[in-house]
């Protein structure tokens, strides 16, 4: 076995470099080779790195942990054989360690967003492959509020026959006060007629906001059929990310 299979790899190095050192050099060159061997195992402990940086006034520092005079600026860690093994940055202050969070958690969401635009517009696509299924879609959303209209229609038509009866029934009371039952049902009548249009109205409203729904859609998957990567067209109006996801 040889003489160095039971040894660190920082004893071997430097018992070579204080053996060659010796061979070529006066006496004073193996004592420099093995202060160099004492500073070596120093610095760079069992499992540890070692910590190098120059402070304010310039001067360099070595050690076998983070160095308290160079909190303030970058500091090396080198492995034993003095490779670079990462760069340490500046510790912050509250202030500072408050906006680089700030800006991580920003980071974050905006990675966040991406990922979620890139996934509703693929599942998109994959709901409508073409422009025919998308139609279709726009249809059937649609219908519900058409048969709800319709229903409501008929029901206005329905009152307003019932009225014109009420109404021949006032003729009976020219000039005199109508009977409270007549007069109840007369309001009655004309306060169904209005909740009906108040209903044919809201239902109008909601296709106009679903078939702007579907007219923005179409444009967004227009442009993904047309080869536009998912994630890439611009942001949705509001309230169109929710819906995407139905």
């Amino acid at each position: 076995m040889s003489q160095y299979a039971s040894r660190s790899p920082v004893l071997v190095a430097c018992d070579r470099r204080a053996g060659a050192a010796a061979t070529l050099r006066p006496w004073w060159a193996a004592l420099v080779a093995g202060l160099g061997m004492v500073s070596a195992l120093a610095a760079g402990g069992p499992g540890g790195g070692i910590y190098s940086c120059v402070d304010a006034s310039g001067k360099r520092h070595t050690s076998d942990r983070p160095i308290p005079e160079c909190l303030d600026r970058e500091q090396r860690v080198l492995n034993r054989d003095g490779s670079q093994r990462q760069v340490l940055p500046p510790r912050m202050n509250a202030e500072e360690r408050a906006a680089e969070e700030e800006r991580q958690r920003q980071r974050a969401q905006a990675e966040a967003a991406r990922k979620d635009a890139i996934r509703r517009d693929r599942n998109l696509m994959l709901r409508y492959p073409n422009e025919a299924a998308h139609q279709r879609a726009r249809e059937a959303a649609l219908d519900d509020l058409r048969k709800a209209i319709a229903s409501s229609e008929r029901q206005v038509a329905q009152l307003q026959d019932e009225r014109k009866g009420l109404q021949a029934e006032t003729e009976f009371y020219k000039g005199k006060r109508l009977p409270p039952k007549l007069k109840s049902q007369l309001d009655a009548n004309e306060a169904q007629q209005q909740a009906q249009r108040d209903i044919i109205l809201n239902q109008q409203a909601e296709m106009g906001r679903i078939n702007a729904f579907y007219d923005t859609e179409l444009t967004r998957l227009r442009k993904l059929w047309a080869g536009a990567a998912p994630g890439s067209i611009e942001a949705d109006p509001p309230g169109m990310a929710a819906s995407a996801g139905r």
